[in-house]
């Protein structure tokens, strides 16, 4: 089997793909923009080849990567990055060279948040009534039906980025003078005391869904990066039975195969919730690592044994909660690194330095650390972000 790997070097943890597809058998092929020498010894031995691009940006360059390698190595089975920045090039390459998965066309249901809500009713999950808007004048009759305060969000966007919570006139005026009609947004009411979660998961060449877990933010993605605010968030050691029904719905909705998918809900005050958006792909950052350490298994290996028709392998260890935790530059907290592994031991699974990229989400420094309760989840939460000056104090939901 040929899999072209996009991006093998970046992120850093995703480079596990190449190295268990790799034990798997598979011919691993990379295209990326690092010199080769970057790539290190362990990722150069996993990959068979490395075909060096300028500009992962430039659809024409990499295409000529990919023809050269075809001609070399023959067919190629799969092409794939795992990275939502490089999903629609992934797509396009598979429509050029006729690859297995999906084509541009593919990408729409996933692409935009409009037509994702379609899906979800089509699925009966609930959500929120929405509204594309692509004038102020659209905007303004939306506002009208809806009220305020709503949320705008580019209709076909990735994560937080340029979403707006709009909960007076001022602040739908200093909008429209961000926005300038200069792209689609796609606006909804704003979910008062929602809880933000997950469901997530690995489905198989025929679309079951082989693995499945949730996780819970401590406060909503926009609020976080608004305020510069802790981020925690938690890998749940069991289920909500309606969560799981509406995620098993709305996968068979969107009828994926062979491929990770990360829907995220909020979970409302009287216990049920409504579905924001899907993903065709890993949630973000060290999820996948958290996974791991929750479940105690390896969805690298697991994902490279689905790829070349194998089976999923359930781990005979019981479940844990993970907490994925970060501390923020900006401030000082009473418990550094040593202090955390002093307190919690060999339940501290990981810890590493978040890309600068990423921090103004995230935060700086990065933890991911096991519990067995909700009260030991709530134990490493406390002792990780008590600040030495606490200028605000902030409740936690699971």
């Amino acid at each position: 089997m040929n899999y072209i790997l996009i991006s093998p070097y970046y992120p850093g943890n995703f480079q596990a793909f190449a190295h268990r597809l790799h034990d798997a058998g598979v011919n691993v092929l990379g295209i990326g923009e690092e010199p080769y020498d970057q790539l290190g010894s362990e990722l150069q031995n996993s990959l068979t080849e490395y075909y060096r691009v300028h500009d992962l940006e430039d659809i024409d360059e990499v295409k000529r990567a990919v023809a050269f390698l075809m001609y070399k190595h023959g067919p190629i089975d799969r092409i794939e990055s795992n990275n939502e920045y490089w999903l629609e090039l992934d797509a396009q390459l598979r429509e050029q060279f006729n690859v297995y998965g999906n084509k541009t066309n593919d990408l729409k249901k996933v692409k935009y948040k409009s037509e994702m809500k379609k899906l979800f009713e089509k699925a009966g999950v609930p959500v929120v009534e929405g509204r594309v808007v692509r004038t102020k004048m659209e905007l303004s009759k939306a506002i009208d039906e809806l009220g305020l305060p709503v949320i705008a969000k580019p209709d076909n966007g990735v994560g937080s980025a340029a979403t707006f919570k709009l909960c007076s006139e001022e602040a739908v005026r200093h909008f429209e003078e961000e926005w300038g009609e200069a792209q689609v947004y796609f606006v909804e009411p704003y979910v008062e005391g929602g809880v933000l979660c997950t469901y997530d998961g690995l489905v198989d060449q025929k679309g079951n869904i082989v693995f499945q877990t949730s996780f819970t933010y401590n406060m909503p993605t926009l609020e976080l990066v608004k305020g510069q605010l802790d981020l925690a968030y938690v890998i749940q050691k069991e289920m909500d039975p309606k969560l799981e029904a509406y995620g098993k719905a709305i996968v068979n909705a969107f009828g994926m195969k062979e491929r990770f998918f990360h829907i995220e809900f909020f979970k409302l005050e009287d216990g049920d919730y409504v579905a924001l958006e899907y993903n065709n792909r890993l949630a973000g950052g060290y999820t996948i690592d958290m996974y791991n350490f929750a479940y105690s298994i390896d969805l690298f290996a697991q994902y490279a044994s689905i790829v070349t028709g194998g089976e999923y392998k359930e781990s005979d260890v019981e479940n844990q909660y993970c907490v994925g935790i970060t501390q923020r530059d900006a401030y000082e907290y009473q418990h550094d690194t040593n202090a955390i592994y002093e307190r919690f031991g060999d339940r501290v699974k990981f810890e590493q330095r978040i890309p600068d990229a990423f921090a103004a989400l995230q935060g700086n420094q990065f933890y991911a650390i096991n519990a067995d309760s909700p009260e030991e989840v709530d134990d490493i939460i406390r002792f990780v972000h008590k600040r030495k000056v606490r200028d605000r104090s902030f409740s936690y939901a699971y």
